[in-house]
């Protein structure tokens, strides 16, 4: 089940936010709070909801889920109960990690096994020359992030950052149906703490809503909107303009899918009274590989950054043992994103920019660029090697850039640029090129705030987003096309 679809929409959503507004006004009769406090009503009414949100994919997922679940609360509370033992402190940090290593490779296993065995047996046969046989095996949706998850459950309790807690503590925060498909990363020590401390409020439901309405908007009116035209596109058979096109499209479209659904995401939690991170900062202003990264995808960075480069030694053990341990970040984020060369080779190519990058930070050569020279080879190294990630064959990437470069033969082309770009793709990506640069602005988002700082200003806001979101629900009811392309991972 989508977040744009009429059924989350207009069924499953509202049914779930009636009974928790019901029971949260009841429960703040202080007469009768501690019962339900007690009882943890508002935890479980959307635990269930999660658990038939997952359930809509598969049945089978479910359970498969529930099992997981369990077995991930009870490593972390057989972490947690050895590290509170009384005893020596070094012989309590050498007994603990022991079920921390076991948990990890658990979750790890689970992983590689649904989304990498396939790749690594097909990589098996091409180095050995033998022919091992794999039966397709169909990845539990949200593995990935789910995955991510259960680390950092087993990571905090071991660092003391967070205790295990209940084991409705765990369904809630692996389950939470905002995330659990396609994210954002939240960690448990920043989930923990906002269990019991969490309250529905008129600015957080305010603010929530808001960011609804704008995710629907990125991801309906905009990423859907480039999605279905490069559907009509045939890669074979392009001029150079509609290949450049392509480009620009794809590198649109999975900005605004993926921080659409990251917008919506967050907006449901804050109505639940959760408070999530930022998981996009305008990345097409970066100037640079390594903003990029610090800018797209915010808490997948994080979460490497705390237990992955961290742990490796950071930036604090000399300069080559940290161009390693980014070089090793970077593999790892290409090979998070699917099992394929092209993932690799993608993840790969970052490393490479980030490592030089890093080397070459505070040469004067590098310092006196000028800012817009690095920010047109940044977005151009941008915009070439997302093909690695839209395609998973060499040969429809190849034949991409032959377009770019011109080499189709002209009598090959049925339609030329005109053809597959109308006016409304075309303004839909002026929108969308301005939308993902300018309002970024430090000056922009100063004036903005500004502005609807004032009585009038917040008005025109709300009518303004209000309307949008009407379009946005037009462009949903009669659109077919509405996958998210982060739903794979």
């Amino acid at each position: 089940m989508g977040f744009t679809t009429q059924i989350f929409l207009f069924v499953f959503f509202p049914i779930c936010l009636l009974p928790y507004i019901i029971i949260d006004r009841i429960s703040a009769i202080k007469s009768i709070s501690w019962i339900f406090e007690k009882l943890r009503v508002k935890d479980i009414i959307i635990i269930v909801f999660s658990l038939g949100f997952y359930m809509w994919s598969s049945v089978n997922d479910l359970f498969r889920l529930l099992l997981y679940i369990f077995i991930v609360y009870l490593f972390g509370y057989l972490i947690q109960a050895i590290k509170t033992k009384k005893v020596n402190l070094r012989k309590s940090i050498s007994l603990g990690i022991i079920p921390l290593v076991i948990a990890v490779l658990f979750v790890i296993f689970n992983l590689v096994y649904f989304n990498y065995m396939t790749f690594l047996v097909d990589c098996w046969n091409m180095m050995s020359g033998s022919y091992v046989l794999v039966n397709s095996l169909v990845a539990p949706i949200g593995i990935s992030f789910i995955t991510f998850s259960a680390i950092s459950y087993f990571t905090d309790i071991y660092r003391g950052h967070a205790t295990s807690g209940s084991l409705i503590d765990c369904l809630l925060y692996i389950s939470f149906f905002p995330k659990v498909i396609s994210g954002p990363i939240v960690l448990w020590k920043d989930f923990q703490g906002q269990i019991k401390t969490r309250a529905m409020s008129l600015n957080l439901s305010t603010d929530g809503l808001n960011r609804i309405m704008i995710g629907f908007a990125k991801k309906v009116i905009l990423a859907d909107s480039f999605g279905a035209c490069l559907n009509e596109i045939p890669i074979d058979k392009m001029d150079q303009i509609t290949a450049f096109g392509t480009l620009i499209l794809y590198m649109l479209q999975i900005y605004y899918d993926f921080s659409g659904y990251s917008d919506i995401a967050i907006g449901i939690a804050k109505i639940f009274g959760f408070e999530f991170k930022e998981n996009f900062n305008f990345p097409y202003r970066s100037t640079s590989i390594s903003e990029f990264w610090r800018r797209w995808h915010i808490s997948l960075g994080t979460w490497f950054r705390e237990y992955v480069y961290i742990p490796m030694g950071g930036s604090r053990r000399g300069q080559w043992r940290t161009l390693r341990n980014l070089a090793v970040v970077f593999a790892l984020t290409g090979i998070w994103h699917g099992a394929g060369w092209n993932y690799i080779l993608w993840g790969g190519i970052n490393a490479a920019f980030a490592v030089v990058e890093r080397v070459i930070q505070k040469k004067k050569f590098y310092i006196k660029t000028p800012k817009a020279i690095k920010y047109i080879i940044t977005m151009i190294v941008v915009l070439m090697f997302w093909q690695l990630f839209k395609f998973q064959d060499f040969a429809d990437i190849g034949m991409v850039f032959n377009a770019l470069f011109g080499n189709v033969p002209a009598d090959t082309l049925s339609y030329n640029w005109m053809y597959y770009f109308d006016t409304q793709i075309i303004f839909f990506t002026v929108i969308g090129i301005l939308g993902s640069t300018l309002l970024g602005s430090p000056k922009i988002i100063a004036w903005y705030n500004k502005a609807v700082s004032t009585k009038t200003g917040y008005l025109i806001q709300e009518l303004v987003l209000l309307a949008v979101f009407v379009v946005a629900i037009l462009f949903m009811v009669n659109s077919t096309y509405s996958p998210f392309i982060y739903f794979q991972y």
